[in-house]
């Protein structure tokens, strides 16, 4: 029987339709304007605490979530998640308004950027504490196993994070119990300021499940074709009944860690070398242009973008702040 990596290298590039690959593109498009955007109201003191932006890594989200069933499957990450709802299909204008802790925010302006939640979109976080993530998304897998609903956790995390002890104590578990989860290793180069090769011995996270005899997969995380093909086969595995698959997904932040990072570590040409060479919707945009698709009709779907994006922000400043007994309320929820 052949290996996962075998499969997926067999055919390794989705042979997506021209409609697909559209949608492909608005929506790695939108999360880029939605993040600049955010960017700029982070700047103009709109935006409060921690902001991490997604901006080089929208081929993660769109390729990989766009393989999952909505309604079936449940997906959690860590702190940098507004492109990961984006590419849900969450509505931008509740994403802004949470960014900007507004009551009309998905979180009701309770969780800004790092805490978003949508249980509507079994949608569960947003973390703010680095690998808290990967052991409740086995929790999750382990929900949809005892339920026999048939569906899987998606469960995302950083470079910085596979270093962390407990997501190796949660490989252990969801291997036990051949726990239907696919991991997500967003390796994005840099654990805050810190380089892959001055933090990990072993640099390919892929292989990181071998001893847990979790099959590994490493991903061109800047191709959404090569992405979706990837999830594709590692989704078809774990609805398979095979347990868990993890994921290494190579990409590249281009802002800093966070708003408040000005990113010394590494140089400008670096950042311009990736953009140039390898940027996820550039690369999509050179092959809807090879299928025929008119450059007029993609320099419209940016200016409609943009102004779905404007739409977001003025809908988020206009939104009325919480109101100071809302301190008190979703403190504890008690189930009896």
């Amino acid at each position: 029987m052949r290996s996962l990596q075998e499969r997926f290298e067999k055919s390794k590039r989705y042979k997506a339709s021209e409609e697909e690959l559209l949608a492909f593109y608005e929506k790695m498009l939108l999360i880029r304007r939605f993040e600049e955007k955010a960017g700029q109201l982070y700047g103009l003191g709109l935006i409060g605490g921690f902001c991490h932006l997604y901006i080089g890594q929208e081929a993660v989200a769109v390729g990989l979530q766009s393989a999952l069933e909505e309604g079936k499957d449940s997906v959690i990450t860590g702190y940098r998640d507004h492109g990961h709802m984006l590419a849900y299909g969450i509505d931008p204008k509740v994403i802004m308004a949470e960014l900007t802790g507004r009551a009309a925010g998905i979180s009701r302006g309770k969780g800004g950027s790092m805490h978003m939640f949508s249980t509507e979109h079994a949608f569960y976080g947003g973390h703010g504490i680095v690998g808290a993530q990967v052991p409740l998304g086995a929790g999750l897998a382990f929900a949809h196993q005892y339920n026999e609903d048939g569906g899987l956790c998606m469960a995302y995390f950083g470079d910085g994070a596979a270093n962390q002890g407990q997501v190796y104590e949660t490989f252990n578990m969801a291997a036990l119990w051949n726990l239907p989860i696919v991991f997500i290793v967003e390796n994005n180069q840099y654990a805050m300021g810190t380089s892959v090769k001055r933090s990990s011995a072993e640099t390919e996270f892929y292989r990181r499940g071998t001893a847990f005899r979790i099959p590994g997969m490493d991903v061109n995380g800047m191709d959404v074709l090569e992405v979706h093909q990837a999830a594709r086969v590692a989704v078809e595995h774990v609805r398979g009944g095979n347990g868990p698959v993890l994921m290494e997904l190579n990409t590249y932040r281009y802002r800093g860690h966070s708003m408040s990072d000005p990113a010394k570590y590494r140089t400008r040409e670096e950042v311009q070398g990736v953009r140039e060479k390898s940027d996820p919707i550039e690369m999509a945009k050179a092959e809807l242009i090879k299928a025929g698709i008119d450059e007029d009709k993609l320099k419209e779907i940016d200016k409609d973008i943009r102004a779905v994006v404007a739409e977001a922000a003025d809908f988020a400043e206009n939104s009325p702040e919480l109101e100071p007994h809302e301190l008190y309320t979703d403190v504890l929820v008690e189930n009896y």
